[in-house]
């Protein structure tokens, strides 16, 4: 790798020398309220990435009026991650990319590529139709042609504040700035590296994007990769009740309020339609040369459970169709009829499970 990007390379090697060599002088003035100042930037920082660079800047998953906006633009000087308009151009390079060479931070080139040194070697080719609707936003721009003094003024601030708090310049600038920066980076860039290494491939086996439920905790919600990548217009990326995920809590009770509007979800559905289609072209390409019975049966029993699924599927839009325009007495037959369609489908989709989960261990396969 060719280092291209000195002014980067210097500032994140320089910030870790000065992590690792203050550590023993902060251990001296150690307090509980240096701790509390990295876990409020910290939050702050990151879910500013996360609720707004990331889901409304880059995937427009949901709109935000402006004092929401502007929130975001300026907490996430906290985070020390480019102006959101750089990020988001960068992502979405990523996603329209993703696993190839054109990919900014490709896990193809290596776990510490996608971690780290991308940053050193990339070059942004900048193509403003690919962010022409954040070109028309003003704040965007404004903290994008400003950049630099929304850091300087809103990390100051964080300084004094700090300083003020804990009694201590040094816990301040250590715990306030550089704890926090570095553990916020390490963080995103975990999300280019660990969460398309290790986890579940739920949604989009096909790709190397997993889910990874301790980066979850730790990037507010975004450690559901494989969902995100599958369904990346969805405001939420854990969809399940379980799922730790505060960026898509923090986006739906903004809704509440008034702040935001447009939240843009998947329905589950729509989320099982795309795996049976995906599940069956992955298998099917995978067994393609194999000629025993079980591969006959296997590419028999798919192709029959998929136009079966697809079948009830659209059978229940075409009655939710219906509800909507039904009288008051024909909407109640017609919800029983859905109701009952429902069933059958998942009883098809438990059968889809059980047969692929069988055929990913008969030929030893990621399923």
């Amino acid at each position: 790798m060719k280092i291209k990007n000195w002014d980067m390379f210097s500032f994140v090697i320089a910030y870790h020398i000065a992590l690792v060599a203050l550590l023993p002088a902060f251990i001296t003035v150690f307090s509980w309220s240096a701790v509390a100042l990295f876990l409020v930037t910290y939050i702050l920082g990151g879910m500013s990435i996360t609720v707004g660079y990331h889901r409304l800047y880059a995937h427009k998953s949901y709109t935000a009026n402006p004092f929401f906006e502007w929130c975001v633009l300026l907490s996430s000087a906290l985070a020390f991650e480019m102006s959101a308009l750089k990020w988001s151009y960068d992502h979405r390079i990523h996603h329209n990319n993703v696993d190839t060479d054109k990919d900014p931070y490709s896990i193809k080139k290596g776990f510490w590529y996608a971690h780290i040194l991308w940053l050193f070697e990339y070059k942004r080719d900048f193509d403003k139709s690919l962010v022409a609707d954040l070109i028309k936003n003003p704040r965007v721009m404004l903290q994008d042609k400003y950049y630099s003094h929304f850091l300087i003024g809103v990390n100051l601030a964080v300084f004094f504040i700090g300083w003020v708090i804990t009694g201590s310049a040094l816990a301040s600038f250590y715990m306030g700035f550089l704890m926090r920066m570095a553990m916020i980076h390490h963080c995103t860039w975990f999300i280019n590296s660990l969460c398309h290494t290790y986890g579940s491939k739920t949604f989009a086996r096909e790709l190397s994007a997993v889910d990874n439920a301790i980066m979850a905790v730790l990037t507010f919600g975004e450690g559901y990769h494989n969902y995100h990548h599958a369904f990346a217009g969805d405001y939420r990326n854990g969809i399940r009740w379980y799922h730790f995920d505060p960026s898509k809590w923090a986006i739906w009770l903004s809704s509440k309020l008034g702040l935001v509007k447009g939240l843009r979800i998947v329905n589950e559905l729509s989320i099982q339609k795309s795996l049976v289609s995906k599940d069956k072209k992955m298998i099917l390409d995978h067994i393609s040369e194999e000629m025993d019975e079980y591969a006959t049966e296997l590419k028999a029993k798919l192709e029959a459970l998929s136009v079966t699924f697809d079948e009830k599927a659209a059978a229940i839009k075409v009655k939710i169709r219906e509800l909507k325009k039904a009288s008051q007495e024909h909407k109640e037959v017609l919800q029983k009829e859905i109701k009952q369609l429902r069933a059958s489908l998942k009883e098809t989709w438990d059968e889809w499970v059980e047969v692929t989960q069988d055929a990913a261990k008969q030929y030893q396969f990621a399923h």
